[in-house]
């Protein structure tokens, strides 16, 4: 169905002002087009927010919640079967401080399963609980993942905004993908308890948005010191009003180093990216090439084994604190039995990740211990920090990724390539901004620097959004081969 059809009426019916439809209409439409959440709350239905007000504020801003953060009122499932009846009854903290500043929690979103943490070869955007999400821009193409059913929800209009999480591109990459902006916070400035854990290192919430604007205020709310989390000691510290921070001026005389090494893995991205450096230089910056970045073998070697180590530990310390009645799988040993006794789950792809985790040491293993620092230390201190202090530079920016790939639950992802580790083991800010499209495809601008810096990070991304005005609403094409450029070219040439 093209541009124009039933499916492009459906996605005209942004939720971005007056009343939210209610949770039937939402649902509806969800399911017709890119089926991006797992369960609607009712008190969607209640949420009215004006997008256009002179005083925007949180109030009344219907919010979806991946489904790996916890909600009084509705399960949390992490996508996996053996949570569909956990529902501890109690609300994240970073979710208690969004109703406590009058957000519409609207829903939970669909994920890819454990945060797509679960084994090789996985199908980003699928989980055994919510099936596939799919992107809003060619309802064949992957939403990215593991925040996709966050990302696809904002694209496709259902919400002005959603939490997502990341550990490694998990924000950034759906956020990309389809469109819309994305901010992976410094690791300590959200509270990361009652959220299933991957990585105690990388671990953090963040909010998808389809304006720089929206996620600084929504930021403003989530921040903040959780006595839970010792991560976060110096959050109150650190936090400020975001959105006030934001400046359209920002990138005027400053100095931006271009990460060449984190790009080259897709000509039409890469294409869009130069466009991408124009509007940066157009809007007064001095930007300074750089080529060679950290070695990232050494980063991802050390990073694996870190996530696996901590996935262990932190799975078996969820686990332990749910209800057993409501969730007998009480170790990631005994979750690795029930994904072989369920054919569904294990149906696409497997859990060899889970195997590797259920065999590492423990948080006082020599090996993990190593790595965990060898990777922060490569990725952080000798990586982003040394890049920006060698260069002059406040921020790097390179393409957070290539364009969506097909959607193959017998093939699998395809993804190219991106942006996102370096921000991701260091702990550090990265904010995704639409740049353009690849024949109807969004692709993402990264932005990301120092730790703590993410009020100039996200101002510097708003000075670029202004300059760019790159963000597009979807189109809702069933393939990309419908895309009006594309389709001609499949079709013989006319040579008479």
């Amino acid at each position: 169905m093209r541009k124009g059809g039933v499916l492009a009426a459906l996605a005209g019916l942004a939720l971005l002002a007056c009343a939210t439809p209610g949770p039937t209409d939402l649902e509806v439409r969800d399911r017709a087009t890119v089926n991006s959440v797992i369960v609607w709350s009712p008190a969607a239905s209640a949420a009215t927010w004006d997008a256009g007000a002179a005083d925007r504020s949180i109030v009344g801003m219907p919010i979806l919640i991946k489904d790996n953060i916890e909600t009084a009122d509705m399960p949390t499932t992490a996508g996996s079967l053996a949570l569909v009846n956990n529902a501890p009854g109690r609300d994240a903290p970073l979710v208690a401080r969004l109703r406590a500043a009058g957000a519409v929690i609207a829903g939970k979103a669909n994920l890819s399963e454990w945060a797509n943490f679960r084994g090789a070869n996985s199908v980003s955007g699928w989980s055994a609980v919510g099936g596939q999400t799919r992107n809003p821009h060619a309802l064949d193409r992957n939403p990215c993942g593991s925040s996709s059913g966050s990302a696809a929800a904002v694209a496709a209009g259902l919400v002005p905004a959603a939490i997502g999480t990341e550990t490694n591109g998990s924000i950034v990459c759906p956020a990309a993908a389809n469109g819309v902006v994305g901010f992976k916070p410094t690791v300590g400035l959200v509270s990361r308890t009652h959220i299933i854990p991957i990585s105690e290192s990388q671990d953090t919430a963040g909010p998808i948005t389809r304006t720089v604007e929206d996620a600084a205020l929504i930021l403003s709310v989530m921040a903040g010191t959780d006595p839970a989390d010792p991560a976060t000691a110096e959050a109150d510290a650190r936090r400020t009003d975001y959105r006030a921070a934001l400046d359209a001026g920002s990138l005027a005389g400053v100095r931006i180093g271009v990460a060449r090494f984190a790009s080259g893995y897709h000509g039409g991205t890469d294409a869009v990216f130069e466009a991408a450096l124009a509007d940066l230089r157009a809007a007064g910056a001095e930007l300074v090439e750089i080529t060679e970045g950290p070695e990232m073998g050494p980063i991802g070697r050390a990073q694996f084994t870190v996530l696996l180590t901590e996935l262990k530990a932190g799975l078996n310390a969820y686990l332990a604190s749910t209800d057993p009645v409501q969730t007998p799988t009480r170790t990631l040993a005994d979750l690795i039995a029930f994904n072989e006794a369920t054919p569904r789950e294990l149906a696409l792809f497997g859990q060899e990740y889970f195997v590797q985790a259920e065999a590492t040491g423990g948080l006082d293993d020599p090996d993990y211990i190593e790595a965990r620092d060898t990777a922060r230390r490569l990725a952080g201190p000798e990586g982003i920090d040394r890049l920006l202090a060698e260069h002059d530079v406040i921020a790097l920016v390179a393409p957070t990724g290539g364009p969506a790939w097909p959607t193959d639950p017998v093939m699998a992802d395809r993804f190219l390539g991106s942006a996102s580790t370096l921000a991701a083991v260091a702990g550090y800010p990265h904010l995704t901004v639409p740049m353009g499209f690849v024949h109807g495809l969004p692709v993402g601008l990264s932005i990301f620097g120092a730790r703590w810096d993410d009020a100039r990070i996200l101002s510097l991304g708003y000075a670029y959004e202004q300059q760019s005005g790159a963000f597009r609403a979807p189109a809702f094409l069933d393939s990309v081969n419908d895309n009006e450029a594309i389709a001609p070219l499949l079709r013989p040439a006319a040579f008479r």
